[in-house]
């Protein structure tokens, strides 16, 4: 198998788990007080969530001498 179709895998399972916090925040009891902890916790694991599949979407920055920085742009020679 290759790493792209673990990452697949890796983004599905991601997506599911997502889903099932949606879900389980979608049937909470309301209302939901700003010091609910057990419903904080979901928010949390539900952005926490979001970020990896952002993340493993954004290709990474991989500094080189020609563009040491993400922002430098590429040094005409």
């Amino acid at each position: 198998m290759s790493y792209q179709t673990h990452l697949t895998q890796a983004a599905r399972q991601l997506e599911t788990a997502r889903n099932l916090i949606l879900d389980e925040m979608r049937s909470y009891p309301t209302p939901v007080s700003g010091c609910d902890a057990q419903y904080n916790h979901l928010v949390s694991m539900r952005n926490t969530i979001s970020q990896a599949l952002t993340t493993l979407d954004t290709p990474a920055f991989v500094a080189t001498p020609r563009t040491p920085t993400q922002n430098a742009g590429i040094e005409s020679r």
